[in-house]
């Protein structure tokens, strides 16, 4: 949904004056995040002879947020940039108009119990491993829904729905096949004491078979998460399975588990985990068994390394699916300053006629360090290396590489504007 300046500045107006008539809360925050990267080697192996790509990207929301015993209100316009992508400076016009609605929805209350969220709305479930906010991307990601949400003593209940287009047409139903056409969960998630907590979820996602043809393929997914502090430990791990029919009907019968461990001891936290996201072990045919975890809308970044050589699984690994196995440390110097510093080592989950016989697909490293010099303000720069083995240049179908790197420096602002 694009708008126009006049129509956030009425939207604001318009909130305003209906707060000072209610018994309600009202309040305007924003969001300026600026991003300056030097990738030298990101999402792709560097390449001899080439020169790093270096720009700045950035993001700036307004959160105007209304709220009373039974509704509340967000809308959440957006604008995200490269500084230098307006084509005609004079008149300020781009080619590349950016400013969005990234949140907009109304949460009303049903009963004591109940309530009911429409919607475009972020949806971040547990550790954000199958629907989360993909917040390292400028743009995020929302999603347009509804979700009714119900809290029954310790226990959460969320089900939510979708059914996405792309025109008002007058008949029929096509959308792309690289987008889920129809999104729709279940999530049970049960507190039950001061230290652990359980999660379960279900998703049915619907992908058209074709862009021109009306009929979807549903994907389900189907696992728990759960996590674990006490006494300075932490434990957290999940286990999804999937299932259903994949794009091109093919029978899915593929999974995804992820563990990690860390312990606080002091200034110093130093932790480890791993990932396995199944893959398939020969290239499969029609009527044959898919075994690629598809993440669905989860995040990518972060997950496995920092530089994105992992986010699209069937084209990054050849259908392979990955093994991640982790380490890292992190230091607290102060309550300003950190530090953390992982290592990955990344493998197939499963060579096939498209990938060499080694499984083994290099290491990454990856160091973050993070200062936080005011309560609305952070600042966070990230130096990221690459080694990789024969087996990723085979499937980049890369031969003269060099070193591959990537630096970022990112100025985060989140002030409060106002309050009432």
């Amino acid at each position: 949904m694009k708008l126009t300046h006049a129509g956030i500045a009425g939207m604001v107006l318009l909130t305003m004056f209906l707060s000072q008539y209610v018994n309600a809360q009202f309040s305007i925050d924003a969001q300026i995040r600026n991003r300056l990267e030097v990738r030298d080697g990101y999402k792709s192996l560097a390449l001899e002879g080439t020169v790093p790509a270096v720009f700045l990207s950035q993001r700036t929301r307004l959160n105007i947020n209304y709220e009373n015993e039974n509704l509340k209100i967000r809308i959440a316009p957006q604008d995200v940039r490269l500084w230098g992508d307006q084509a005609i400076m004079s008149s300020g016009i781009g080619d590349n108009p950016s400013l969005d609605l990234h949140e907009a929805y109304a949460d009303i209350k049903l009963c004591s119990s109940a309530r009911v969220k429409v919607g475009r709305q972020e949806l971040a479930y547990d550790n954000q491993r199958l629907l989360g906010t993909r917040n390292w991307n400028q743009n995020g990601i929302s999603y347009d829904a509804l979700v009714l949400k119900m809290k029954l003593d310790q226990l959460n209940i969320h089900a939510g729905a979708s059914w996405n287009t792309r025109s008002e047409a007058s008949f029929g139903n096509l959308y792309p096949t690289s987008r889920i056409k129809s999104l729709n969960f279940l999530w049970f998630n049960r507190k039950f004491n001061d230290h652990f907590k359980l999660s379960l979820m279900h998703i049915s996602a619907g992908i058209t078979k074709t862009d021109t043809t009306d009929a979807m393929n549903f994907r389900h997914t189907t696992g728990i998460f759960s996590e674990l502090k006490k006494e300075g430990l932490t434990f957290w791990g999940n286990f999804y399975f999937q299932y259903g029919k994949n794009q091109k009907s093919n029978d899915l019968s593929a999974m995804l588990l992820d563990a990690e461990v860390n312990y606080k001891a002091g200034k110093l936290t130093p932790g480890l985990g791993y990932s396995y996201l199944s893959g398939n072990d020969k290239i499969i045919a029609p009527g044959e068994t898919d075994r690629l975890f598809d993440p669905l809308y989860g995040n990518r970044h972060g997950f496995n390394g920092l530089m994105d050589y992992f986010t699209s699984y069937a084209k990054q690994t050849n259908q392979g699916g990955l093994s991640n196995a982790y380490l890292y440390i992190d230091y607290q110097f102060n309550k300003k300053l950190s530090a953390r510093n992982t290592l990955h080592l990344f493998s197939l989950a499963q060579a096939n006629p498209a990938t060499l016989d080694e499984k083994a697909l290099g290491m990454e490293n990856d160091l973050v360090i993070r200062y936080k010099f005011t309560d609305w303000g952070n600042l966070e720069a990230g130096y990221c290396f690459y080694d990789p083995t024969e087996t990723l240049k085979g499937i980049q179908d890369v031969v003269n590489e060099k070193f591959s790197q990537f630096f970022y420096l990112q100025l985060t602002l989140t002030p409060s504007l106002f309050r009432q």
